[in-house]
């Protein structure tokens, strides 16, 4: 199967009552071992100020007004006491993983800290955990008809509210959200 690293995952509806019920995933990763993403849709209702200043990073950087109201989002179910920014790209972030795209991730503190300073990138999500699949685990999702895919934009990443990136993610594929049924079949 082709790569789908700088996809989006769309969550069918044959995800309710599931952790991944309505979600958006875009895939960091995806390869011959695995896949790796981050839930883009599911804020948990935390301020990246608020964050910050849990993390004892310098108060200038704090009251940023960039970082203000940011949400930080519910990355995954995977290691969610592990934090992940997934941002702009910018070339001297030696600590981040250019992921292609114009789009870096980094697991360590100095994009943090740079949040709404001279270096800030331009655009930047911050998760807590992240969704893992083991090897052939997406692929054997994809043909239950759990998730369908599409490129990922920038757009949809960083300018749309959270609440409306899966019905807006189902219109880039031509039909609104609720016009997917939670029936699959195979023909």
């Amino acid at each position: 199967m082709e790569s789908l690293q700088n996809h989006f995952l769309i969550a069918m509806p044959s995800l309710d009552d599931t952790y991944f019920e309505r979600t958006v995933i875009y895939l960091c990763e995806h390869d011959e071992k695995g896949a790796m993403g981050l839930v883009i849709n599911k804020p948990l209702g935390i301020e990246v100020n608020s964050l910050l200043e849990q993390m004892d990073l310098p108060a200038e950087q704090v009251s940023v007004d960039l970082a203000m109201g940011a949400q930080v989002l519910m990355g995954g179910p995977v290691s969610q006491d592990r934090g992940f920014v997934l941002h702009s790209a910018q070339p001297y972030w030696a600590n981040s993983t250019d992921l292609g795209s114009g789009l870096m991730l980094t697991t360590s503190r100095d994009v943090l800290t740079a949040i709404g300073g001279e270096k800030s990138p331009d655009k930047f999500l911050v998760a807590l955990g992240y969704a893992g699949w083991s090897k052939n685990q997406l692929e054997k999702e994809l043909a239950e008809n759990s998730w369908l895919t599409i490129p990922a934009e920038q757009a949809l990443l960083f300018d749309v509210k959270h609440e409306d990136r899966w019905p807006q993610a189902s219109r880039a594929l031509g039909f609104d959200a609720w016009q997917l049924s939670s029936q699959t079949g195979h023909a």
